[in-house]
């Protein structure tokens, strides 16, 4: 198996923030996750979504990277009052092209204080941390 120096670790992680610009747009969907970000969705339901800032990550450090700024999303009518999110996409600003995919919840990739979104009310996501290691 492969290993990597911080260095390349942290110009992986880099380029996610690079690819998917300045203010991607946050989804979060209820229903079972496609297979992977290239996937396209099927039954899911979209929930809450967001701009995220035009600086969004912090920079990596030895493999590791944050989110930087506030991030929120907000429930949309297909929310209801209350359904539960179960996965996030982050896409280009224009919503057209996904370029992560990843778990969501009060214990996933992504946490908010809860995973039940409600029709118009905002949520701040508490943490979002990605790992580039070996």
């Amino acid at each position: 198996m492969a290993t990597y120096s911080d260095a390349v670790n942290n110009a992986r992680l880099a380029a996610l923030e690079t690819v998917a610009g300045a203010s991607p747009l946050l989804r979060i969907y209820s229903g079972t996750a496609p297979t992977n970000a290239r996937t396209a969705l099927s039954g899911n339901t979209l929930l809450a979504e967001g701009a995220l800032p035009s600086d969004w990550l912090a920079n990596a450090a030895t493999g590791s990277q944050a989110k930087t700024g506030t991030w929120t999303v907000t429930g949309l009518p297909a929310a209801g009052a209350g359904a539960a999110g179960t996965f996030g996409r982050i896409y280009d600003a224009a919503g057209t092209t996904c370029h992560m995919q990843f778990t969501f919840g009060t214990s996933g990739e992504m946490t908010i204080a809860t995973n039940s979104i409600v029709d118009g009310t905002s949520y701040n996501v508490s943490t979002f941390t990605r790992n580039s290691g070996n």
